[in-house]
């Protein structure tokens, strides 16, 4: 699959400006794997502001692994050149979710695929940003059968 950018985190793209003081702003990017991804292939899901604070987001996808669970993605953010939270890539500082096994229920789904909260360092509350930052998902190990699908990423934030 190789590293693969959403047309919503390109360098021409903007990064979505805040909507007001204490409104909540989000950020997406979906793309769809016509290929299994390999190990440290990179998504490039979105963009956000500089001065924002996440406070939450997910990670959802379709049953993109078929066969016997193999498929792990870690959800972070890319180095920003800042000089808070952002100036070091986290590739896992909103999720190590593991092996995504895309069972109904015990991935938060009444059907297969999977929707996760995003937690990571927002279980112990929001996260700032003081320059623009790109929203990535890491693939760590490929899908055991299939590896297509549908992933989408969603951030929330609001103005720092």
């Amino acid at each position: 699959m190789a590293n693969v950018t959403s047309t919503r985190a390109t360098a021409g793209f903007p990064a979505t400006l805040f909507a007001g003081a204490g409104v909540v702003n989000a950020a997406y990017g979906s793309f769809t794997l016509t290929a299994n991804p390999t190990a440290a292939d990179i998504f490039f899901a979105c963009k956000i502001p500089a001065g924002s604070t996440v406070i939450a987001g997910w990670l959802r996808g379709t049953d993109i692994d078929t066969g016997t669970a193999a498929l792990d993605i870690d959800v972070g953010w890319a180095a920003n050149g800042g000089t808070g939270v952002g100036a070091t890539a986290d590739p896992d500082g909103f999720g190590n979710f593991g092996v995504l096994n895309g069972t109904a229920v015990t991935n938060y789904l009444p059907e297969g695929g999977f929707l996760l909260p995003l937690h990571g360092t927002l279980a112990t509350g929001p996260v700032s940003f003081d320059a623009e930052t790109s929203i990535q998902a890491v693939f760590n190990a490929p899908a055991n059968a299939g590896g297509t699908g549908t992933l989408t990423i969603v951030v929330l934030y609001v103005a720092t």
